[in-house]
């Protein structure tokens, strides 16, 4: 990797606004959404954030890398009214501790969600996961760590990247190069401590989210702990392995598809569906990869009916 510029470390002194570390509940979480349905469970040796909300059947919520339950901010509310809704921080994402290596692999963190659930003595009965997290739901699935009736994949990141020949292999060492060095996620904070930046990466979703969205993923931007274990995750998982084995699953699996999503191509729900034959496609027009939090209640909406299609929710 090429060096820094001299003067980065310089600059982080400099940019006191740029928070490096762990997000810190007590600064960080002050106004975090939902925080009065908070909850810190130590599973093992490590602390779980994981907000509950709601009673019925259980729903899980996964969200995506670089997100946390903020991600959720207006759905679990309306979601609450008809589920006991459960939604973790993923490992090393929010106010959850990263664990090894191990733990950041897909596999690894699909062992962490089951364990946290043990834990708290509930049986998801129906789970629905945003881009990196649907994968995870699934691989639960796969692994026999969850027998949910239903998953929802919202604009699910489960194929995977389309590199060819040398640009392919050079990804995932590039990939841990960069998850190993403590310096990458640094500088990624003190730039993040741009509004701008974050502003940017988030219009390259596709989507337009409103302010106090834009303010969470902002403030876990800022901080370097949260960002490496973004970068842990895609160093750490094979989506080859996992997309192998779309083929057998059973459980119904609805695949609720942005049109304007530039993260994910829109086009992959049709290959998906083509391997999982309990697999169907909705679209939702005009939205990009946080379709969720562009418009909460239709998300909503369109579990909820889910699930009264299966008979997990009475008509």
């Amino acid at each position: 990797m090429q060096a820094l510029p001299r003067n980065v470390s310089a600059a982080f002194v400099a940019a006191p606004q740029a928070a490096y570390g762990r997000p810190d509940w007590t600064h960080d979480g002050k106004d975090w959404p939902n925080r009065a349905h908070s909850r810190f469970v130590r599973v093992g040796t490590r602390r779980w954030h994981v907000q509950i909300m709601g009673q019925g059947p259980v729903l899980l919520l996964l969200h995506g890398t670089g997100a946390a339950t903020h991600s959720w901010r207006d759905m679990l509310p309306c979601l609450a009214q008809n589920f006991t809704v459960v939604a973790p921080d993923l490992p090393g994402h929010g106010y959850t501790e990263q664990p090894a290596n191990e733990g950041m692999t897909l596999p690894g963190m699909a062992r962490g969600i089951a364990a946290l659930l043990k834990q708290l003595n509930l049986h998801a009965v129906m789970a629905a996961g945003h881009s990196a997290g649907a994968a995870i739901a699934l691989q639960m699935c796969l692994d026999g760590l969850m027998a949910p009736q239903a998953v929802v994949a919202l604009n699910g990141a489960l194929l995977p990247l389309a590199f060819h020949g040398v640009g392919r292999s050079l990804m995932a060492p590039l990939a841990k190069l960069m998850a190993s060095n403590p310096l990458v996620p640094m500088l990624f904070a003190w730039q993040a401590a741009d509004g701008n930046v974050v502003a940017r990466l988030l219009a390259g979703t596709g989507s337009v989210i409103d302010a106090d969205g834009a303010k969470f993923y902002a403030r876990l931007a800022r901080r370097s702990g949260h960002a490496g274990a973004a970068l842990k995750m895609m160093a750490n998982w094979d989506l080859d392995l996992f997309a192998a084995r779309l083929n057998k699953l059973s459980v119904p699996l609805l695949l609720v598809v942005g049109s304007n999503d530039r993260s994910i191509p829109p086009a992959d729900a049709t290959k998906i569906q083509r391997s999982i034959p309990t697999a169907r496609i909705i679209r939702m027009e005009g939205l990009g990869h946080l379709a969720h939090e562009e418009r909460p209640a239709e998300t909503c909406e369109i579990i909820e009916n889910f699930a009264v299609e299966l008979g997990i929710l009475p008509p």
